[in-house]
């Protein structure tokens, strides 16, 4: 779930510090040795698609669990899966999803409201006033359905054809109502559900040209006119006829700048070996240069379910063995699959550790301090990750700025990053306990 976050003053903290009793409870630090984990150090999400039809396969429940801090499900939101007749819906599979991954703290990524493909044939049989009523009633009863639980909605997908013309895509969309669908749709979709972020989404809109110029002079023009759109999808489908452009980072930053989020949402690389290590780290430096790529989700967990299984795409095998192109991208995301001890005495090396304290206990939440000392060395500056076990929420922080990636909090100092050899400095925060009194884990302190 994505965590509240609001600033309480010092007085009201205080305050609640001194009408609680002081408990302590000390909780090892963790390397971050996971794809979540690592993104999650530089304030971005990392997700994969998730099948409700693999949720029952151990390997794959324990991959993902582990690795993932954002879940979108592959085909279970689908306008074929979710109204498969008129005013009939149907959630069991898509709730499946959801409830997986709120219960292990992911942000869901809701996929996808309008779209030409895996359309039941009802919809394409509509005249344009019923067309339009029934377009507006599925994106109404699919958000109201999942209101308060979706992070980023992919609200139009895939509205724009393929070659150099930039045209719309003929769909029964595009051809009854015109161009003004995506404008209706992305204004019903903020009144459903006000608190999601609400995406286009495309493919072959990855580098500069004819197809992502028009989605950017849209988006631009929605910018202009006050039309709600947050964030721009890119699916990053790539292969050996199709790679990873060049200017591939420049086109998210063009985007970026328009005042919008940029998300990877369906990133898969065909491939194996070195050259799709470096093609995935290529994508991943790319999304951390451009300060709005908030997260990356690759398209599925496992080579052996891909959509495009033969070219074996993703960064887990068959076998659910991490591949080169996974230690590619854990390496880039500033992660180690080894560990980090932190260094040791007198090797020369800038370590930290963290390590936490409840600081204040009540009935409905409590305090927590985190504890960052320096090694054997001075350090400038440090990072660190705390994870919150949903549904808690963290009411306010102090001494240090936080980001947050699902239910990971990345914390770096706010004016107490220099720390003498030995030294040690404190960041805090309130949590709402909302019927859970799990302690938060602290991750692996990382020292600059």
């Amino acid at each position: 779930m994505r965590m509240t976050f609001l600033r309480l003053s010092r007085a009201a903290t205080a305050g609640l510090v001194a009408a609680a009793a002081l408990t302590a409870a000390a909780h090892p630090a963790e390397a971050a040795d996971t794809l979540g984990s690592a993104a999650a150090g530089q304030g971005r999400y990392f997700g994969t698609a998730v099948a409700a039809s693999h949720l029952d396969e151990a390997d794959y429940v324990s991959t993902l669990n582990r690795e993932f801090t954002s879940a979108t499900p592959e085909n279970e939101m689908k306008w074929d899966a979710t109204e498969p007749s008129r005013g009939n819906f149907t959630f069991g599979a898509a709730d499946q999803v959801v409830n997986h991954a709120r219960s292990q703290g992911m942000d869901v990524r809701g996929h996808t409201l309008v779209w030409h493909s895996q359309l039941p044939s009802w919809v394409g049989g509509l005249g344009a006033a019923d067309l339009r009523t029934a377009m507006n009633n599925h994106i109404d009863s699919v958000m109201g359905h999942y209101k308060g639980q979706i992070h980023s909605w992919d609200v139009v997908n895939e509205a724009f054809q393929d070659g150099g013309s930039g045209a719309r895509r003929s769909s029964p969309f595009q051809d009854k109502l015109g161009d003004g669908f995506i404008e209706e749709a992305f204004r019903t979709a903020r009144a459903a559900d006000p608190a999601a972020k609400l995406c286009y989404n495309d493919y072959n809109t990855d580098g500069v040209n004819a197809k992502s110029t028009a989605v950017y002079n849209m988006v631009k023009d929605f910018k202009s006119r006050g039309v709600p759109i947050d964030c721009v999808g890119f699916q990053g489908h790539f292969n050996s006829a199709s790679p990873v452009p060049s200017d591939f980072q420049a086109n998210l930053q063009r985007f970026a700048d328009l005042g919008v989020d940029v998300q990877l949402t369906e990133l898969d690389i065909e491939g194996s070996g070195t050259a799709q290590a470096d093609s995935y780290a290529r994508v991943v430096r790319a999304c951390l240069a451009v300060d709005r790529c908030t997260g990356i989700t690759v398209w599925g967990v496992t080579d052996k379910y891909s959509w495009r299984s033969s070219g074996t795409p993703l960064l887990f095998d068959g076998d659910y063995d991490e591949k080169p192109a996974y230690d590619a991208v854990l390496s880039a995301l500033g992660g180690s699959g080894g560990g980090d001890d932190g260094g040791g005495p007198g090797d020369g090396t800038a370590s930290c550790t963290a390590t936490y304290t409840r600081t204040a206990d009540w009935s409905s939440g409590y305090n927590g301090r985190v504890t960052i000392t320096a090694g054997s060395e001075p350090i400038g500056s440090w990072t660190t990750t705390v994870t919150f076990t949903s549904p808690q929420q963290v009411q306010a922080t102090w001494n240090a700025t936080a980001t947050w990636g699902g239910n990971v909090m990345t914390a770096r100092p706010s004016w107490n990053g220099s720390l003498a050899a030995g030294a040690s400095t404190s960041f805090g925060f309130t949590v709402a306990k909302n019927g859970s009194d799990a302690a938060p884990a602290v991750g692996a302190c990382t020292a600059s």
